[in-house]
């Protein structure tokens, strides 16, 4: 064991203690046993859904794999980390992950998380796959173990924006964001956008991530009376807001990005303060044919899709196929494999670019009807056939 890592462990021997007895593994170094691959997000709390449904599809794919022999003749075991969407909990998650000696990591589902994780990560050498960290910065410090299977947010930011001048019609959009590296940087790249298609916020506040009531800010931006009210945030602050600022009376739509595109949105908002609520995010999977048998599989096993769920699964694909390609768990090896290759995914063939983003990351909306999310516009930002 390298002495930084001695050091760590020393300092957090008892939360060690617990990720890998919590994990089933034993001993196992760079040449032999298992090869341990850590998976990181929120795993309770109320973000919780989402570091679970990221947990689900890596842990899908990995008993696939181990059901084909593992990778190079050794069986894949996942060391699990809950960062409890904290940046210095994440940070922690780390250094444990470290101590463990994990090849790789999938994770983590915040941006505020996967950037700070990661500078941990690179400094020993060990690639760090997110299936849902859409902050531009992650990739573009220039740090060679760090990669997405997801877009980023100055992607879908130009996305939402789009939608609202070309397919909604509108030029009066409020824009709310919970102070995140995530939620402020989606709405900021929204922003962005709307001012280069000549359309000024109306207002653009903060909110405080974890609290109840947002009446107050919704009270202040209702005198400038928006068409549209954007989002930047998680499910839970989303659900409220939009559940708060119909009982206002306001009627702007409301808009959002991947992080608020999940059904405890509309459990928290209710079906009625919901319907008509638009979200960026990726193409419906539930449509692709490559994904059919993935998704059928998962929903056997675990209960209903996740958002997150097929990227948590497609992160693990990658990993371990770039495992099998270097030939060998040496990360900056791994890393090399992974830039320079193409790999067949559920999602269809992805590739990363030199920054470690996926070369191919399509945005679309959506919008909700009856309590369900229905994909409303297509690749080319029109809204599909159909009623």
């Amino acid at each position: 064991m390298r002495a930084p890592a001695i050091r760590r462990l020393c300092l957090a021997a008892g939360s060690l203690l617990s990720v890998v007895l919590a994990a089933g593994i034993g001993s196992a170094g760079p040449d032999g046993g298992p090869i341990r691959i850590g998976v990181a997000g929120p795993m309770d709390g109320d973000q919780g859904k989402m570091g679970q449904d990221i947990l689900n599809g890596a842990r899908l794919a990995i008993d696939e794999c181990n059901g084909r022999g593992g990778v190079l003749g050794r069986r894949i075991e996942i060391v699990e980390g809950n960062d409890q969407h904290d940046p210095r909990q994440a940070r922690q998650v780390a250094d444990r992950f470290l101590d463990a000696e994990v090849v790789g990591v999938i994770g983590h589902f915040n941006s505020d998380c996967s950037i700070p994780a990661s500078d941990v990560y690179a400094e020993e050498g060990v690639v760090q796959i997110t299936p849902a960290s859409t902050n531009p910065r992650f990739t573009d410090r220039g740090l060679d173990t760090v990669f997405r299977v997801c877009g980023r947010d100055d992607q879908q930011g130009r996305v939402a924006a789009d939608f609202v001048v070309d397919v909604l019609g509108k030029r009066r959009v409020a824009v709310l964001h919970d102070r995140t590296t995530y939620g402020q940087g989606l709405a900021d790249a929204f922003a962005v956008r709307l001012r280069e298609r000549g359309v000024e916020p109306v207002a653009e506040e903060g909110i405080v991530q974890g609290e109840q009531d947002y009446r107050a800010v919704l009270g202040s931006v209702k005198p400038h009376n928006p068409e549209v009210l954007f989002f930047g945030g998680i499910y839970r602050e989303g659900g409220l807001i939009a559940r708060q600022a119909r009982e206002q009376g306001l009627a702007a739509t409301f808009l959002s990005g991947d992080g608020v595109i999940d059904q405890t949105f509309v459990e928290i908002a209710g079906i009625e303060a919901a319907e008509g609520s638009c979200f960026t995010f990726t193409p419906d999977v539930r449509n692709m044919p490559s994904a059919a048998e993935t998704v059928r599989t998962y929903e056997s096993r675990f209960g209903e899709l996740g958002p997150y769920s097929i990227y948590g699964y497609v992160a693990a694909q990658v990993m371990l196929e770039g495992i099998r390609r270097a030939g060998g768990v040496d990360g900056l090896a791994v890393a090399h494999v992974l830039r320079e290759g193409t790999y067949e995914t559920v999602l269809g063939p992805l590739s990363f670019d030199d920054k470690g983003d996926t070369r191919s990351a399509p945005y679309v909306v959506y919008v909700t009807r009856g309590g369900k999310f229905v994909q409303h516009t297509g690749l080319d930002g029109r809204p599909l056939a159909g009623p």
